[in-house]
C-alpha cells in the first residue's frame, strides 16, 4: 500500500526554496499542469483576475536583463547571481481594480491561488519561492514584460527542483495559534 501524505502534511513540510536548485528543467506544460489546479482557489464572483508570464530555457537571460535595467551598473554582477541559477520563473499579474473592496478581494484570491500553486508544486517536488523585488514596481521591467498600466505584479516565482537535503535542515516553527486568539 502506498502511503499518501494528508493535506495538513504537505501544509507543514512545503518551504520556500530559496537556493539548491538542481540544473533540472521546468517544463511550462508541468507549470500549466499544476496552474489547473491552483486556479480552483476562493475567487469573489469567480472574477478569476490573475494571468501569468512563464520564463524559462533561452528565455531566462532577456529576463534577467530586464531586471539588470532597473538597477546600478555596479550592482548588476550581485544582481545576476542571484537569478541565473534559477531554472524558471513565474510572474503572477492581477487586475487593479480601482474599488478598494474588489480590489483586496482579488488580491486575497491572487493569494490564495498562489498558495495552492506552491502546494501542489511541493507535492511534484517542485520548489518554489515567492519574491516581490522593487523591480516588478519599475517601469521598465513592467515594460519589459508587457504589464499594462490597471495590472499588478503580485510577484515573481522562483521555480525549480531542488537539493531536499538543503530544504530538509531549515528550521521551521509556526507560533501556536492559541497565543493569538481571543473570544469576542
Amino acid at each position: 500500500m502506498i502511503a499518501t501524505k494528508s493535506i495538513a502534511d504537505v501544509i507543514k513540510e512545503r518551504t520556500s526554496v530559496k537556493t539548491g536548485y538542481l540544473d533540472k528543467e521546468v517544463s511550462q506544460e508541468l507549470i500549466l499542469s499544476l496552474l489547473n489546479d491552483a486556479v480552483w482557489a476562493p475567487t469573489h464572483g469567480v472574477r478569476e483576475p490573475w494571468r501569468f508570464i512563464f520564463v524559462s530555457g533561452e528565455r531566462k537571460e532577456a529576463f534577467i536583463e530586464a531586471i539588470l535595467q532597473c538597477h546600478e551598473m555596479s550592482k548588476h554582477e550581485t544582481v545576476r547571481n542571484k537569478f541565473v541559477d534559477v531554472p524558471a520563473f513565474l510572474v503572477v499579474v492581477m487586475n487593479e481594480d480601482p474599488r478598494q473592496k474588489v480590489w483586496e478581494e482579488d488580491f486575497a484570491a491572487t493569494s490564495c491561488m498562489l498558495q495552492n500553486l506552491q502546494l501542489l508544486a511541493w507535492d511534484q517536488d517542485l520548489g518554489m519561492v515567492w519574491k516581490t523585488p522593487a523591480h516588478i514596481y519599475d517601469p521598465k521591467f513592467r515594460a519589459a514584460l508587457g504589464v499594462e498600466r490597471g495590472e499588478k505584479i503580485v510577484g515573481v516565482l522562483n521555480v525549480g527542483y531542488f537539493d531536499k537535503e538543503i530544504a530538509a535542515k531549515k528550521v521551521r516553527k509556526r507560533t501556536n495559534p492559541a497565543e493569538k486568539m481571543t473570544a469576542f
